[in-house]
């Protein structure tokens, strides 16, 4: 699984120039959770991932497990 760090600007890159707010508001999250997903000081449960996941129109893998296979 890539780390937190990685997992992070997944993120960030994926909600663009939207603001936190929508995100969060959108999956149930406060926007300092988000945050610290963005920031790759936390890494979301799973149930979380599945929120983030559907909100940005991707699979769960593509977001927090693909990044390793880039890498190998």
């Amino acid at each position: 699984m890539p780390n937190a760090i990685t997992i992070g600007s997944t993120l960030r890159k994926l909600r663009g120039k939207a603001p936190r707010s929508t995100v969060a508001d959108a999956c149930g999250i406060s926007i300092s959770a988000l945050t610290m997903y963005e920031t790759g000081k936390r890494i979301p449960r799973d149930e979380i991932k599945v929120k983030l996941a559907r909100f940005y129109g991707r699979t769960v893998e593509s977001i927090f497990f693909e990044q390793e296979c880039h890498r190998m």
